[in-house]
């Protein structure tokens, strides 16, 4: 199976898509499957997929589902499931999840923190325990 075709999968159908040669600055909200290729600056939010093309040139905090980036990115990732970094992707900030791929190629220049999903469920557990106190 084409890597193209595992994404797919994996990620369904696609609800919006930042095309090469667009450039929006601001803040990015949605639910499902987005694909960035084009320049984009600001942060981005989603209980979803973001998935960033070879072709991207992004300058964001993003706190996203999953995440997978072939493209360029400047900012730091927080993802609650998984973070896939494919070449010829590039990496400059932070990146917290519970699952990182790297594949060779790739450059990264920041820090990573994982924690297990477990770990985060118990630390939102602790947090409402926290506030009822």
């Amino acid at each position: 199976m084409a890597k193209k075709d595992a994404v797919s999968i994996e990620t369904g159908e696609i609800n919006a898509f930042l095309g090469k040669g667009s450039e929006f600055n601001g803040k990015l909200a949605f639910e499902g499957t987005v694909r960035l290729d084009g320049k984009f600056s600001g942060e981005i939010f989603s209980p979803g997929i973001l998935i960033i093309g070879e072709s991207a040139i992004i300058k964001a905090d993003i706190h996203v589902n999953t995440m997978i980036l072939s493209g360029e990115l400047t900012g730091n990732i927080d993802a609650k499931s998984r973070v896939e970094i494919h070449a010829p992707g590039k990496v400059y900030g932070n990146i917290a999840s519970p699952v990182l791929v790297i594949d060779e190629g790739v450059i990264f220049e920041g820090s990573c923190t994982m924690k297990s999903s477990e770990d985060k469920k118990v630390s939102v557990l602790e947090r409402k325990e926290e506030e009822r106190a």
